[in-house]
């Protein structure tokens, strides 16, 4: 079992032993904002970005895909409406490659995951805060099959469903905008539970989007949902690149959309508790004079809700 005994300190280095094997390689690289514990019991997206687990040992990846386009967004999303009002960013990446392949993914990881394996544990250490992984969310679509394939790490666990390319109902309207020189044009369409509005060029004829949007005469350069509580911009663009599109070849939890969201809800609600019982990690949170927090296990009210808003309907 795991043991991860965590005080008030930012970074923490730890040789670790779960129940199937003892993990010979590299220490874990733990990234903790000092803040983190008191917050423990109010803010669960707080606690799924700052417990940054940066594994030194970057898994396998197996090619989908030769990239050609590559678009990189700004993500931005309010990190908990209930408790406070804070907006939190990512740099997101989408590339375009053959046989009607994209990927969605963080532009932080593709980078870690190339640094990673060249530097010595000595600069591991001294660069574990900037080397943190950003979301461990790919969406791959796969436009000539018509699927998108999800998959994402939750606490040690890896998962992925499959389903198939959603139709959106999009609105064309006359409201018009220029992103980054191209000029785009205005849609909107309700999508499993949140009113999107977003502008797509033409200009780039790429029937493509950030995240699972997607659909339209031309490439999705910005998009909000009605209070804004998302958004994507795209702030780059990149052609004739030759980056491979690739995903993690590891052993995936094959699920479905609505048991990913009630998985992904149960270790939000209570990150510590689903890490014991279910990833066979136990989490001690102690305060500076080495006394356990007996709160940390209670369920946490979560001030927030997924991008997709369907995943409580039945």
């Amino acid at each position: 079992m795991i043991i991860l005994s965590m005080k008030h300190t930012p970074d923490i280095i730890l040789q670790c032993q779960t129940k199937k094997k003892m993990m010979k390689t590299k220490p874990l690289i733990i990234s903790i904002a000092a803040f983190l514990i008191g917050a423990a019991a109010t803010n669960a997206r707080i606690i799924r970005r700052q417990l940054n687990i940066l594994q030194t040992n970057v898994p396998e990846t197996k090619t989908l895909a030769e990239g050609y386009l590559e678009f990189i967004y700004d993500y931005t999303f309010n990190a908990d409406t209930l408790y406070n009002s804070q907006t939190d960013r990512e740099k997101m990446l989408l590339q375009v490659g053959t046989d009607g392949i994209s990927k969605y993914s963080s532009l932080k990881n593709i980078v870690a995951d190339s640094i990673i394996p060249t530097l010595s544990q000595e600069e591991l250490v001294k660069n574990a805060e900037r080397l943190a992984n950003g979301p461990f969310i790919n969406i791959v679509k796969n436009h000539s099959a018509g699927k998108i394939t999800h998959t994402e790490k939750i606490a040690l666990d890896w998962f992925k469903y499959e389903e198939d390319i959603p139709q959106f109902d999009w609105t064309l309207t006359d409201s018009v905008r220029t992103v980054l020189g191209y000029e785009c044009r205005q849609a909107k369409c309700r999508f499993r539970g949140r009113d999107w509005t977003v502008f797509y060029t033409e200009e780039i004829p790429v029937m493509d989007g950030p995240w699972k949007l997607c659909g339209l005469p031309g490439l999705i350069m910005s998009a909000h949902d009605e209070k804004s509580l998302y958004a994507f911009e795209c702030i780059g663009v990149k052609s004739n690149t030759s980056r491979p599109i690739t995903i993690y070849d590891v052993s995936y939890n094959e699920t479905n959309r609505k048991k990913f969201y009630d998985t992904l809800h149960r270790y939000e609600s209570n990150p510590y508790g689903y890490a014991e019982t279910v990833s066979g990690i136990h989490v001690t949170i102690t305060d500076n004079a080495g006394n356990p927090d007996p709160t940390a296990y209670d369920p946490i009210e979560l001030g927030y809700d997924y991008l997709e808003r369907d995943w409580r309907e039945k």
